[in-house]
């Protein structure tokens, strides 16, 4: 992004080596950051690290669970050690599966809930203290479009993506004064190994297409650059946002 610019900048992107959270960690990356892209699977992880150093910015090879307070705790003291602090952490962790919310066992209902809506929380927490005492950080929640509407038969992961936005909202309102900011960004649908059995060549994936105005899907990268622009300082007033990079979708009614 022109004018912008993220150099000596530390970041932490948790879900960072796939999809979203992987084409995310890679903008950072290229607009100046030193990125540690994190996930549960090394192989992942150290591929999304060498790309990162193929841009020439510091990266750690590290694996982390946000289910696992002590492995978010170990990745704080990590990364404090490499870079002397963290200035941004994008919480980018996520999971779903398509139930009938008449029969939605509460053992996945769970399982969603502590990955998508309690795994941001410890993140927060854990990361956010520092900042706090510092006086300074930026952090990226990823929404979904699920934060506003309901989707067929996905309940928890709605549920779960409804509270991310209301915890950004709260986390700004609690943390503004202190100099952390706290945002979301809410992806339109973009076919990612999480929902691309769900959505590509499907029923599901064509109504989603005719009430998205741009008619088509979004790319993971199109993401980059609302990342880039809420982690930096050119959002330095913007807190309590989020931020929908949807092709239209949620200001869609009638389209045609």
């Amino acid at each position: 992004m022109a004018g912008i610019t993220l150099d000596t900048k530390r970041a932490v992107v948790i879900g960072g080596t796939s999809g979203i959270g992987r084409a995310i960690a890679l903008g950072l990356a290229e607009a100046g950051a030193d990125v540690a892209a994190v996930s549960r699977r090394g192989a992942e992880v150290d591929a999304t690290a060498r790309a990162i150093e193929d841009l020439g910015r510091r990266t750690l090879h590290l694996t982390a669970d946000v289910t696992n307070r002590a492995s978010l705790e170990a990745l704080l003291a990590a990364s404090t050690a490499a870079w002397g602090g963290v200035d941004i952490l994008v919480n980018c962790a996520g999971r779903t599966q398509r139930t009938s919310s008449l029969d939605v066992p509460e053992a996945e209902w769970n399982a969603i809930l502590d990955t998508n809506l309690t795994g941001t929380l410890r993140a927060c927490q854990i990361f956010g203290r520092p900042m706090l005492e510092r006086g300074s950080g930026a952090i990226v929640n990823i929404c979904s479009l699920a934060s506003f509407v309901g989707l067929f038969e996905v309940a928890a992961y709605n549920a779960s993506k409804a509270a991310v936005a209301s915890l950004t909202k709260t986390l700004a309102v609690e943390w503004g004064s202190r100099g952390v900011r706290v945002n979301g960004i809410a992806p339109g649908v973009i076919p990612t190994p999480l929902n691309r059995s769900l959505i590509e060549g499907s029923a599901r994936g064509n109504e989603f297409l005719q009430r998205t105005p741009m008619r088509r899907f979004g790319k993971a990268e199109e993401l980059a650059g609302a990342a880039i622009y809420l982690a930096s300082d050119a959002a330095s007033f913007v807190t309590g946002e989020i931020l929908c990079v949807d092709g239209g979708f949620l200001a869609s009614g009638v389209n045609q």
